[in-house]
C-alpha cells in the first residue's frame, strides 16, 4: 500500500528532514528543484532556480509547513541513510541525497507506522467505554471510510497521519492520568502537547480539555475536598511545569522559524487577524462539495452523533471531548483556506481520528441495542459500515486518479455515476498498475493534476498545494 512519493505540501514537510540530514542546513533549494511539477510550476524560474518572491527576509526559501513530521521520520531516515552509506561503501550507486528510493520508502513506512499506532491508541481509548467488538469495528471503519487512509498511504509525506497519532497519544495520556496526575506526569503531558503542536498547529484547539480539568481541580483545592487534594500552589507548579515542557518541546519549531523567517513567532501562514472569526464557514466546512467533511466522508455524521451520546452518558470526559471537537471545527471554519485546496475530504479533521473512533464506537453500541440477536446485531453493523468503506474506496480512487478534480468543488451526480459505472471497470486494472507499475502511474496522475491546475488555478492569495 505504501506510495513513497513526495509531492505538494509534502515537499515542505519532507524538506525539514532531508536538508538537515543530508546538507546539515535549512537550504531547501534542492527540495524545490526535485519537487513534483505542480509544486515547481510557480516557484522556479526558467533556469530552474527559486524565484525571489519565495525568499524570506533572511534569504531562506519559504517553508510554512511544520517540523513535527520530520522529527517523527528522523529515526527511520537515519537507518535508511546508514544503509545507503554502507551500500555505497560496497560499490552501490544509490544516491545518498535524501531523494532516492530507500529514503522515500523509509518516510512512507514511518508514516504508515505512526498512523497505525494512532489507530491502536484510539482503539484502546474507545474500548474503555464500549464493547471491544464495537471499538474494533469503529476503528476499522474510520481507518478505511474517512480521509485517513489517503494520508497514511497515498500521500505519506503530508502531516495528517502523524497528527492523528500525536493527538491520540495526547488524549490517551490525558485520559489515563486525569484522576491524579503527578508533577512528572504533567511534564510528560506537556512534552506530548509540544510534539502535537510541532506536528500540526491546529491541534492547539485540543487544549480546551485542560480548563475543564483545571476548574475542577482548583475548586477542590480551595474547598480542601480531601486530605490528599493538591493545594493551589501545587497545582500552579504542575501547570507551570506543563507549560515549560511544552515550550521546550516546541524549540525545533521556534528555531526553524527564527532561521527561516527571522522571528520565532512567524509561521508563514495567513495571519490570524485575517481569519473569518466573525463569519466562519460553518455550513460549508461540513456540507460543501468543495471538500466538505460530511459530504465527502459521511460516516463521520454517526461519529458526531456518538460523541453527543457519549457526552450525555459520561459528561466529565465526554463534555471535554465534545468541546474539543467543536473548538477545532470553529477554528477550521474560520480559516480562509478551509477547503484545503488539494485535499481528500476535509483533511484537517484527520487530527480528530481518535475522537471519531470513540464517537462511532458509542453510536454502534447504542444503535445495535435495538436488535435482540447478537448475530443479527453484528451482521447489521458490518453491512452498515461496509457500505461506507466501499463508497469511500471508490471516491478515493476517483480523487487519486483525477476522475474528479483534486481542487475545488466536485459534482456529486458525476461522482455517483462514476461510482457505479466507471470505478468498477477501471479499479482492477488501476490497482495492478498501482502495485506493479507505480512510477508510470504516478507520473500520469501528476500530469493530470498539472493540467487541472492550469485550467483552474488557485486564488492568488492562497498558498499553492
Amino acid at each position: 500500500m505504501l506510495n513513497p512519493w513526495v509531492r505538494g505540501d509534502g515537499v515542505g514537510y519532507y524538506a525539514y528532514a532531508r536538508a538537515p540530514l543530508i546538507q546539515h542546513n535549512l537550504d531547501f533549494t534542492a527540495d524545490y528543484q526535485q519537487a513534483n511539477a505542480s509544486f515547481r510550476e510557480n516557484r522556479l524560474d526558467k533556469n530552474g532556480q527559486p524565484i525571489a518572491e519565495f525568499r524570506t527576509r533572511t534569504g531562506h526559501l519559504e517553508n510554512h509547513f511544520t517540523v513535527g513530521p520530520a522529527i517523527l521520520w528522523t529515526p527511520f531516515l537515519l537507518v535508511a541513510h546508514a544503509g545507503v552509506l554502507l551500500a555505497r561503501s560496497m560499490g552501490s550507486a544509490i544516491p545518498a541525497d535524501g531523494f532516492s528510493t530507500p529514503y522515500r520508502i523509509a518516510m512512507a513506512l514511518a508514516t504508515a507506522f505512526y498512523g497505525f499506532l494512532g489507530l491502536l491508541i484510539s482503539f484502546r481509548i474507545a474500548r474503555k467505554y464500549v464493547a471491544e467488538t464495537w471499538a474494533l469495528l469503529a476503528t476499522l471503519a474510520i481507518w478505511w471510510a474517512s480521509s485517513l487512509a489517503v494520508y497514511m498511504y497515498f500521500n505519506p509525506s503530508w502531516s495528517h497521519a502523524h497528527s492523528a497519532f500525536v493527538v491520540a497519544l495526547f488524549l490517551w495520556y490525558w485520559h489515563e492520568t486525569r484522576d491524579a496526575r503527578t508533577l512528572k506526569q504533567w511534564i510528560l503531558l506537556g512534552a506530548i502537547a509540544g510534539l502535537m503542536l510541532d506536528v500540526y498547529y491546529a491541534n492547539v484547539m485540543l487544549f480546551v480539555i485542560l480548563p475543564f480539568e483545571a476548574a475542577r481541580e482548583y475548586g477542590a483545592a480551595m474547598r480542601k475536598a480531601a486530605p490528599g487534594t493538591p493545594s493551589v500552589s501545587q497545582l500552579l507548579a504542575r501547570h507551570a511545569a506543563f507549560a515549560v515542557a511544552l515550550l521546550l518541546c516546541m524549540l525545533p519549531t521556534f528555531i526553524a522559524h527564527r532561521i527561516i523567517y527571522g522571528s520565532m513567532l512567524e509561521t508563514g501562514y495567513i495571519p490570524i487577524s485575517q481569519w473569518f472569526w466573525r463569519s466562519p464557514y460553518l455550513f460549508s466546512v461540513l456540507f460543501s462539495s468543495n471538500h466538505g467533511l460530511l459530504s465527502w466522508t459521511p460516516i463521520l455524521l454517526f461519529a458526531f452523533i456518538g460523541l453527543v451520546a457519549f457526552w450525555r452518558s459520561v459528561p466529565r470526559v465526554g463534555g471535554a471531548f465534545l468541546v474539543a471537537v467543536i473548538a477545532f471545527y470553529y477554528f477550521i471554519a474560520s480559516y480562509p483556506d478551509w477547503a484545503g485546496i488539494s485535499s481528500y475530504g476535509s483533511r484537517f479533521f484527520v487530527s480528530l481520528t481518535p475522537l471519531f473512533i470513540l464517537g462511532l464506537g458509542v453510536f454502534l453500541d447504542r444503535f445495535t441495542r435495538i436488535f435482540r440477536s447478537p448475530h443479527a446485531t453484528l451482521a447489521t453493523a458490518c453491512v452498515f459500515l461496509a457500505c461506507f468503506v466501499f463508497w469511500n474506496a471508490g471516491l478515493m480512487f476517483q480523487w487519486g486518479t483525477h476522475l474528479i478534480p483534486a481542487r475545488g468543488p466536485v459534482s456529486f451526480p458525476e461522482i455517483t455515476r462514476n461510482q457505479f459505472l466507471v470505478v468498477p471497470r477501471q479499479i482492477t486494472a488501476q490497482l495492478e498498475r498501482y502495485l506493479f507499475g507505480r512510477k508510470a502511474m504516478m507520473q500520469q496522475i501528476e500530469q493530470r493534476d498539472l493540467e487541472q491546475l492550469k485550467q483552474n488555478p488557485p486564488p492568488p492569495d492562497s498558498p499553492l498545494p
